[in-house]
């Protein structure tokens, strides 16, 4: 038996409840958690914005300790430090022959699927197939990488998702280039990841704009030369900020309909409007046809950081090594599993950067 912090129904209040772990079977992996990330994505699971079936153990962003695997797993064994993947490529589908493994077809297929049960034999969904607010969990194989040495595993759990998603935003969405102006509109997890990735990039000037004044001091300290209060000026603000012009990258880490806007008007012509976070269906945002045409800027998504995690993970390890890349800076809060609805509330009301929940 593990203790879990369970979602028993879609708005209910989290529970923390202790379930039964199968054996991993052929080709799974168990994994003991060092630590998991508290993600706007597992709040919009549990309020509904975003689906899943329920009950549920959220939590898709952690690392920890392979302490068994199933037949046939070769690139893991017990004893070895992972990072948890929750959209694992299958590498058959059609968008990864593309090369897109971001987007595969198949990368939410564990979510779909029971993996545990309560002792009295329900049976429970991971949530986005890793169910990382859990002591224990049990992943596929290609739902878990390797760490790679000189990583501290509390702060490896934000690599799974974080700061995959903001720096690969910046670094594979945007290519942002050296000597490029930035805008950041909101500073959760993600947005502070992705000034510390402008920040790598040589960008300038790196311009953070949040809704809480407080968060001044923090984005400064993640790379942000300007901060900027929201309000109905801001893209006025930053064109002041810029030249005139508007910025040549903005990137939208809210999810909101006037969010998005904000980052398109804040963007200079020609310039590109990246969308990093995750909003609701019924949130529109509308665009004239002639400014379309005229300001011919590029509005796209970012899906986790447009990133193959094999590939740069190890990538975001050595700027860890190199002190490039502080993720003990993004930490705001070090909390226990029975804490995560407080966390919750925090993100909800907009204060501090990634709450982080740490195992004993």
């Amino acid at each position: 038996m593990v203790r879990a912090a369970l979602l028993t129904a879609v708005g209910s209040p989290l529970e923390l409840v202790e379930i039964e772990l199968p054996e991993p079977g052929p080709g799974q992996v168990r994994v003991k958690l060092a630590a998991a990330g508290i993600c706007h994505s597992d709040l919009s699971l549990a309020t509904g914005v975003l689906r899943t079936p329920a009950p549920v153990v959220l939590g898709h962003e952690g690392a920890g300790t392979v302490t068994a695997v199933g037949e046939g797993v070769s690139s893991v064994r017990p004893g070895d430090a992972v990072v948890l993947n929750w959209a694992p490529a299958c590498g058959t589908c059609h968008l990864c022959s593309l090369g897109e493994p971001w987007l595969c077809e198949n990368s939410g297929a564990a979510s779909t699927h029971t993996y545990a049960a309560l002792a009295d034999g329900t049976g429970l969904y991971p949530g986005l197939g890793v169910a990382a607010f859990a002591e224990e969990t049990v992943v596929a194989e290609r739902a878990v990488l390797p760490l790679p040495h000189g990583v501290p595993l509390d702060g490896a759990a934000l690599l799974g998702c974080a700061v995959l998603t903001g720096y690969g935003a910046v670094h594979n969405a945007a290519r942002v280039r050296a000597g490029e102006s930035v805008v950041v509109l909101g500073l959760g997890g993600v947005g502070l990841a992705v000034l510390q990735a402008a920040r790598i990039a040589g960008a300038g000037p790196v311009i953070a704009v949040d809704v809480t004044p407080e968060k001044e001091e923090l984005a400064r300290r993640h790379g942000a030369t300007e901060f900027v209060l929201s309000d109905d000026r801001t893209a006025r603000t930053v064109r002041t900020l810029t030249g005139g012009h508007g910025a040549d990258h903005a990137f939208e880490c809210v999810g909101r309909g006037v969010t998005i806007r904000a980052a398109w008007s804040s963007t200079r012509r020609g310039g590109r409007t990246t969308v990093v976070g995750i909003g609701r269906k019924d949130d529109l945002v509308s665009f004239s046809a002639l400014e379309v045409f005229h300001f011919a800027r590029t509005l796209s998504a970012c899906v986790y950081g447009n990133s193959d995690p094999a590939k740069d993970i190890p990538v975001l390890a050595e700027h860890v090594r190199a002190g490039r890349l502080d993720l003990d800076a993004l930490i705001t809060d070090r909390i226990t599993l029975d804490e995560i609805p407080a966390a919750f509330d925090r993100m909800a009301a907009g204060q501090g950067g990634r709450s982080l929940v740490v195992f004993p």
